[in-house]
């Protein structure tokens, strides 16, 4: 692959691609987010409930609801000129026991993956559970909420253990502009306890934007052009089966921190 820079363009670059346009439209794109969350969490999930008494049918189905309007919102984004995107390699998620690995440049990032992923599970901050646009979808599809704790990597190991994928942002939060992405070891220990196969999804973007504590308002001087690029597959087995869990983990946690920075240019060998 070859390597990427997501940068950030100074305070003084003329605006592009019909800026107050753009603006306009995110707004509007954002409100109709918001709203949608909230149907989903006071009509559709509720009527799920009361339809679908299997906890496991339930997910299922709240999954595919979230899938196609994640899909849907992602494509207005591109119709209403907001941004533009590339996703390479989608066809390899998705799989049985695949734990998907991505960094977190942007607040989009898991609208992409989930609208591009069929039924899959992920990992959320937990205080989503607290925000009532995003607390219906993330409770009706059995999202596993990041509270920090063993019971947690548990049970995002069982779930990967039975089969589904999983899609895991290992730095916990965005990254931090103009700095590397810093995962955090709880990923690899999933990835130890219950991963079949990892795939990384490297993301990059021509100019950062939605990042850590960055209003919506706050658009780039230029369109968002986000590229989405699927690694090949790392089979955990090369770690777990040479060493004990915790040295496996730690062992697997710099591998892909080399890999990441490696292909988004940040370990000095770009442009070599």
């Amino acid at each position: 692959m070859a390597a990427r820079i997501m940068n950030t363009l100074p305070a003084t670059a003329t605006r592009q691609d019909a800026w107050l346009l753009r603006l306009i439209a995110t707004a509007v794109a954002f409100g109709l987010f918001g709203l949608g969350g909230l149907f989903l969490r006071l009509v559709v999930f509720p009527a799920q409930r009361l339809l679908i008494p299997n906890p496991a049918r339930r997910h299922r189905r709240s999954r595919a609801v979230i899938n196609w309007t994640f899909h849907r919102f992602v494509r207005l984004l591109v119709r209403m000129g907001v941004l533009t995107y590339e996703f390479r390699g989608v066809e390899r998620l998705g799989r049985p026991h695949q734990m998907i690995v991505a960094n977190h440049p942007s607040l989009l990032d898991v609208v992409f993956l989930i609208a591009h992923v069929r039924n899959a599970n992920c990992v959320v901050k937990h205080s989503l559970v607290k925000n009532p646009f995003t607390a219906g979808p993330i409770l009706n599809a059995g999202y596993i909420t990041n509270d920090e704790s063993m019971d947690m990597l548990d049970r995002a190991a069982q779930v990967l253990r039975d089969g589904e994928t999983l899609i895991v942002f290992p730095e916990g939060t965005r990254t931090p502009v103009d700095a590397p992405p810093r995962f955090h070891r709880g990923a690899c220990a999933i990835a130890v306890r219950g991963a079949g196969v990892i795939t990384p999804v490297v993301i990059s973007m021509n100019t950062r934007s939605l990042t850590k504590g960055e209003p919506w308002y706050r658009i780039p001087h230029r369109r968002m052009h986000y590229v989405l690029e699927v690694g090949a597959d790392i089979d955990p087995r090369q770690w777990t089966e040479r060493h004990p869990a915790p040295i496996a983990g730690r062992r697997m946690n710099e591998y892909l921190h080399q890999y990441f920075e490696m292909e988004l240019g940040l370990d000095g060998t770009a442009g070599k």
